[in-house]
């Protein structure tokens, strides 16, 4: 009676460990899934901001510009470290030239120069190059 008790206890141990080490796996590929979803959501406001400083830009608004890139900054730092939790440092670099692009630009818009215009424009290929670069790849 005592090798049943004993048996039954084991194989539910068993089936528990089995189970928890299966939920575990299927939660961890949920999480990296999500990881990656709110760093494209952080790339896309960023590039929407960057869009939304050029065509304050084109209006010669350029406080408006000022705020929009204040914006885009904020967004793309969130992304910045979630490609390096990520182990993206290559789209990490990207990201990071795009940063001074949009330091520049914003302080060329502060002394009301049109050509932050080309700056914000530069920015924005570098964010579409890192979204459009695939988890992987190199």
């Amino acid at each position: 009676m005592t090798k049943l008790i004993l048996g039954i206890g084991v194989a539910l141990l068993v089936a528990l460990g089995v189970g928890w080490a299966w939920g575990a796996w299927g939660r961890s590929d949920i999480n990296h899934e999500l990881r990656i979803a709110e760093l494209r959501d952080d790339l896309l406001e960023g590039r929407a901001a960057v869009l939304d400083a050029r065509l304050a830009i084109y209006s010669v608004n350029f406080g408006e510009a000022s705020r929009h890139f204040e914006a885009a900054r904020s967004s793309l730092r969130a992304a910045d470290v979630r490609l390096n939790d990520l182990g993206r440092q290559e789209d990490a670099k990207r990201l990071e030239i795009a940063l001074t692009r949009i330091d520049e630009a914003q302080r060329m818009a502060g002394q009301l120069n049109q050509d932050a215009n080309a700056l914000a424009a530069d920015a924005a290929k570098l964010i579409n190059d890192v979204l459009g670069h695939k988890e992987g790849t190199k």
